[in-house]
């Protein structure tokens, strides 16, 4: 989160100390999620501008599933500007039977939370390990395999993923070393020696195990 204040320079300086914020605008979100945050900080109306502390804002702007960071301008001498950074849709997966997508900053978002999506996402199948899936794409981004070929993720009890590719192939990853292992599979993908092998399996360090199903 970032903090500023702006004070017009032409302005005097005998009240400064009694301003008291009228008007709060928020940006970045649709417009009926930027009215639901401004309705939560409402009650910061009529409050002194130079008075109010970051932790009012992140109190109320953590909580919303749908914010990855924000930064907030407080104008001089009634006037407050908060700007949202809207987290990114990584994928989408079911929790208690309902669909959520999955955020860049780690938390679910519900299907009611967000506007009508317009492209495809991976499925992510796992009961709580968000944050490890996100660590993963990381990775991926910086392999040769691209994102947005991948159908769906796999998370394993022994701390480990599975993807499947919309092209059929299936990439076992080990729990560690998952770029070295990436870049394996990508050379195999590629390779037309075996292109009739739809796994690869990278779990054993030492072994690696090519088959068709």
């Amino acid at each position: 989160m970032l903090l500023s204040t702006q004070i017009t320079k032409n302005k005097t300086y005998d009240n400064i100390f009694f301003a008291e914020v009228d008007n709060i605008i928020v940006e970045g979100l649709s417009d009926k999620n930027n009215k639901k945050i401004q309705n939560s900080l409402k009650y910061l109306i009529s409050e002194n501008i130079f008075f109010i502390k970051e932790s009012e804002f992140q109190n109320i702007l953590n909580k919303n599933n749908l914010v990855h960071s924000f930064y907030i301008k407080k104008i001089y001498p009634n006037l407050i500007k908060v700007e949202i950074y809207q987290t990114d849709f990584l994928a989408v997966t079911i929790k208690n039977n309902k669909k959520f997508y999955i955020g860049s900053n780690g938390k679910l978002i519900s299907q009611e939370e967000v506007e009508k999506i317009n492209y495809e996402l991976p499925y992510v199948y796992t009961k709580s390990n968000y944050v490890s899936f996100i660590k993963l794409k990381k990775i991926i981004d910086q392999s040769e395999f691209n994102f947005e070929e991948i159908s769906s993720f796999y998370f394993f009890p022994s701390d480990r993923w599975d993807f499947k590719t919309k092209d059929g192939f299936v990439i076992k990853l080990p729990k560690e070393n998952i770029a070295k292992s990436l870049k394996i599979a990508s050379l195999i993908k590629s390779n037309e020696k075996f292109k009739e092998k739809k796994i690869i399996d990278l779990r054993i360090s030492s072994n690696i195990i090519l088959s068709n199903e």
